[in-house]
């Protein structure tokens, strides 16, 4: 196996490990912090990088949103 291949190979299982991250975040499954350790990058880089993967970073229904603002 080259390095090329190898690299290749671990740039690989990087987006994989984010994509589940992403995915068990989504699902609510982990927290942002979780998935972030998960992934393997910082957790202000996961919440950045989850447009890529079409997930909102803040996923609140109305009620939450007015609550969390009454509340600020």
């Amino acid at each position: 196996m080259t390095a090329r291949n190898h690299q290749n190979t671990a740039e690989f299982e990087q987006e994989a490990r984010l994509a589940m991250a992403a995915k068990l975040f989504e699902m609510k499954r982990l927290s942002s912090g979780q998935a972030a350790a998960l992934a393997g990058i910082e957790r202000a880089i996961f919440l950045l990088r989850l447009h890529e993967y079409g997930i909102p970073m803040i996923d609140l229904s109305p009620d939450e949103l007015r609550s969390d603002v009454a509340h600020a």
